[in-house]
């Protein structure tokens, strides 16, 4: 999977993996990671997510990164903010109101870019990336990552054979073998969603499970 898939997709606004509210799971378990107030909360391939306004209502100082130009500018315009630009590295960075977002490849970052992280929220990234990707995500955000980050991760799971990705089935299987022994591993909910996702159905999917699954680097 070339960067170019992605940047097409967003030139032509096939963007159905886009989600307009707020992830439920993030509002009920981000607690779980029992933050203190002003943490760094890093977003990987974070599109124009909104749930980085959620994460900076709630005191954070927000850090995405996004491949596409267009998806970055899009978070700022769509919610009535004018980022400052700058060139920082091999990314361009857009921030206004302490949401900061690097426009650029994610295998580009380096530890300085993320010393500040204390809390990851991936949502969309692990899912986004077909097998070997992800082990190679996998083992650079571990690389990169100041020690005891923690990590909420929601992942999809379901037979990979009758749909093919993105998104990605990624199991919990998977998510132990990526992880361990690098981190601890604890599964906050396991939900069969396949009735509330209409376009998956259309699929002919025959299960379709999402699971939320919090990460501790350094506690195996």
């Amino acid at each position: 999977m070339q960067k170019e898939y992605w940047l097409n997709r967003w030139e032509r606004q096939d963007i159905g993996f886009h989600q307009n509210e707020t992830n439920p799971y993030l509002g009920q378990y981000w607690q779980r990671l029992q933050l203190a107030p002003g943490s760094t909360a890093l977003v990987p391939l974070c599109g124009k997510s909104t749930d980085m306004l959620w994460l900076r209502q709630k005191g954070h100082t927000v850090l995405g990164v996004e491949l596409s130009g267009i998806a970055a500018q899009a978070l700022f315009t769509e919610n009535g903010l004018t980022p400052q630009c700058s060139a920082r590295d091999q990314f361009t960075h857009l921030e206004a109101n302490d949401i900061h977002i690097l426009c650029g490849d994610f295998f580009d970052l380096d530890k300085n870019a993320v010393a500040k992280v204390t809390a990851v929220y991936d949502r969309a990234a692990l899912i986004a990336l077909p097998p070997e990707m992800r082990k190679r995500y996998t083992h650079h955000l571990l690389h990169i990552l100041p020690p005891a980050t923690q990590i909420l991760l929601v992942t999809l799971d379901y037979p990979q054979h009758e749909m093919p990705g993105p998104p990605f089935a990624v199991s919990m299987d998977e998510v132990t073998s990526l992880y361990q022994p690098h981190a601890g591993i604890t599964l906050l909910s396991q939900q069969d969603v396949l009735e509330q996702n209409p376009r998956f159905q259309d699929r002919c999917l025959s299960r379709l499970q999402e699971n939320t699954i919090l990460l501790r680097i350094g506690t195996p």
